[in-house]
Order: C-alpha cells, then structure tokens, then sequence
C-alpha cells in the first residue's frame, strides 16, 4: 500500500494532462478508496500537475519509509499484478526465455569472462 511522500511511476498515459507512463510524482494525499493525491514536478521542482491517482494507474518505486528504492522484482510483480492473466503468462513466457538466453550466454564464456559478466 503506497504511503505518503512515496515516489511513484505512472503507469498509464493520461493524454488531457499531458502526462505518459513512465513518468513520477510524489504522493502528496491519501483519499479512500484508493486515491491519492500526487505532485508532478520539474528539474526544478516546480509542480507541473497536481492529480488524483488510483493505485491501478501508478507503481511505487520508491518508499519514503524506508528511504529506499523499491527492489526492481518488486516493481516488475507490481506491473503483473495490474495486468490480464493471460497478458501476466506472456511476460513469465519471456522472462523464461531471458533467463534461458542468459544461462545459454554463460556457458559460452571463459571463467574470467564470467565474473565479468556478473558485474
């Protein structure tokens, strides 16, 4: 559950604002049912929007509690969790398939390229 002062991701365009999926704000407000209020800023740190979010249309990736960025699973099982089972089944098929090419990858390499490859 998304907190106060927690950086969160979009992840849904909101076209009349002119906001896209990607982008972050600070949740500045907590509403029942699920809203929150969330401040969009500039390089500057001037507000360029100021809306009410549903927790469906953003990701938190960053807690203000533990003033820490959200492990990058945790975002990915964020975004799965949002979406179709049959879409969820796509993305395992293809993490499936990147780990297979990684693993094909590493068997190729030399025990020094190896280690490498882990940095």
């Amino acid at each position: 559950m998304p907190d106060l002062f927690d950086v969160i991701e979009l992840t849904v365009d909101i076209p009349e604002r002119g906001l896209r999926a990607g982008m972050q704000g600070t949740i500045v407000e907590h509403h029942p049912g699920n809203a929150y209020e969330v401040d969009f800023t500039n390089e500057q740190g001037e507000t360029v929007d100021f809306l009410a979010l549903y927790s469906n249309q953003f990701i938190v990736v960053w807690r203000a509690k533990t003033q820490a960025w959200v492990p990058l699973a945790e975002q990915v099982a964020a975004l799965v969790a949002n979406l179709p089972e049959e879409t969820g089944l796509e993305v395992l098929d293809f993490a499936r398939f990147l780990h297979v090419q990684r693993q094909r990858q590493q068997a190729w390499l030399s025990p020094t390229q190896r280690v490498m490859a882990k940095e």
